[in-house]
């Protein structure tokens, strides 16, 4: 009996205990999580990646916190007194100071109870804190009679998740933009550049590796411009459903009061859903973006590859671009250069395209009046919007910026293709062409130089005949000058 009694001095020294229906824990004296919180870790140790580990999402989380607290107050549920040691536990929170005990695994299967649970238990141990009171005295602030006060986590985790998209979705708006403009400046300096351009990796016909880059411009400012549509539909949010919709548990006036403040709160107008019922139960707005920022990512990977091609060799391969040399390609073969940022970009979209698999499954699982997976559907979707973002900021960085064309290499790979033969078709017919093709094919000669040797064309018809096929206005003398054929 002396035994246990010093037992529980020492462990009491060292621990706190809380009390739920199912019975009594302990927990380390120094956390600010709760017994909710406290069974989470014991129930879900999953992917070891915290609710903490997306900034965005507490940020967001806590703004929702925070509208709900002065929400409460402005109608009288909530003392004013009350409503500021929310708002300010919350203050903090956002700026990160209590990540530490934002603890949940984003995979936590609860249907975001625990998170919810969670980020309730900090604040009022933050408020138990800051008011003089011991931890897990909750006489002051209860984690779900006062934080919680007139929601569900069946709102408030959408909401947030949501809130939480489309701040972060203003970095990878950003990047892609920048990719765009980079684009752009290779599409003016290389717009007199001529190249063969390649159909089935053959031999096709003449255009320029302006015209490439221009191509590569104009898809990533439509994946732009549809991933900023996607984004907008973030701000209509179930907030005020509370558990499924009929906004039970919440006093007349709250909504209102709480989306305005979430308005002001976020920087920006927050509206409700237009049934609430829908809002609860499905996240299709989820699916569609990340869909296109699969399809966003799809597209750097082909422009990726584009460019893995494009300066393969130098000297085995095409090598008609140079990509800047960004670190050493080999442990064993010296002075390698390997295409390190297009393998990374490729790898990405790799992931991302796992990753809206796995948001496409979640979102069709929602089942009756919510859908369980959204924390799921939550990590996935930040996880895809951070690796488009530092995708696309290492290609344009890395990449793009200071690529390099040899114009050399791709005046020679043109004028000994069989580029040109297209041209000759109206006049020759396509099967004269063809034996002309397959002539110099059989004489491992350029296509040109028989053209010339048989009297269809002579080498200024030449040249005028590609830049015609290339649709090209502005060459000039200069653009002639570097492509003159000896």
């Amino acid at each position: 009996m002396h035994i246990k009694s010093e037992t529980q001095t020492v462990l009491t020294a060292k621990t706190r205990i809380e009390q739920d229906s199912l019975g009594q824990l302990e927990l380390p004296a120094e956390v600010l999580y709760g017994i909710n919180t406290l069974r989470s870790l014991q129930n879900f140790p999953l992917c070891g990646r915290t609710i903490a580990s997306w900034p965005n999402f507490i940020y967001a989380f806590a703004i929702v916190k925070q509208a709900a607290a002065r929400a409460n107050c402005e109608i009288g549920s909530l003392t004013s007194e009350r409503a500021d040691f929310i708002f300010a536990a919350c203050e903090e929170i956002k700026d990160g100071k209590y990540n530490a005990d934002l603890v949940v695994d984003m995979l936590e299967g609860s249907g975001g109870t625990s998170t919810n649970m969670n980020m309730n238990e900090v604040i009022a141990n933050i408020a138990a804190k800051a008011s003089g009171r011991e931890l897990s005295d909750y006489s002051f602030i209860h984690p779900n009679d006062h934080v919680n006060l007139g929601q569900s986590t069946n709102d408030v985790v959408p909401t947030a998740m949501k809130l939480a998209v489309y701040r972060a979705m203003a970095g990878v708006l950003k990047t892609t933009q920048e990719l765009a403009d980079s684009f752009s400046i290779k599409r003016e300096e290389y717009r007199t550049i001529f190249r063969l351009g390649r159909t089935c990796l053959q031999d096709a016909q003449p255009m320029t590796l302006g015209q490439a880059f221009g191509g590569y411009e104009a898809v990533i400012r439509r994946h732009a411009d549809q991933l900023r549509t996607i984004r907008e539909q973030f701000l209509t949010v179930p907030l005020g459903g509370t558990a499924i919709g009929t906004g039970f548990g919440s006093e007349s006036g709250y909504k209102a009061a709480v989306f305005q403040h979430l308005s002001s709160l976020f920087g920006t107008t927050i509206q409700p859903v237009g049934n609430p019922f829908d809002g609860m139960q499905n996240m299709d707005n989820c699916a569609r973006l990340s869909g296109e920022l699969r399809n966003t990512a799809n597209t750097l990977w082909k422009i990726a590859n584009d460019l893995i091609l494009l300066s393969s060799g130098p000297n085995g391969g095409i090598g008609e671009v140079t990509l800047p040399s960004v670190q050493a390609g080999s442990s064993i073969m010296p002075g390698k250069v390997n295409p390190v940022i297009p393998i990374a970009v490729c790898q990405a979209a790799l992931a991302i395209t796992g990753n809206d698999t796995a948001v496409a499954m979640g979102c069709q699982q929602g089942m009756l009046e919510i859908n369980h997976f959204e924390l799921l559907v939550c990590d996935r979707l930040l996880d895809s919007i951070r690796l488009l973002t530092s995708a696309t900021d290492i290609f344009t960085r890395l990449c793009i910026d200071n690529i390099i064309a040899n114009e050399d290499v791709s005046c020679k790979h043109l004028l000994a293709s069989s580029a040109l033969a297209t041209a000759l078709v109206p006049s020759l017919g396509y099967a004269q062409v063809s034996t002309i093709v397959l002539a110099a094919s059989e004489e491992k000669r350029p296509f040109v130089d028989v053209v010339v040797e048989r009297g269809l064309l002579t080498k200024d018809e030449i040249m005028s005949v590609i830049e015609r096929s290339t649709h090209h206005k502005e060459e000039g003398p200069n653009a002639r000058a570097r492509f003159e054929i000896t």
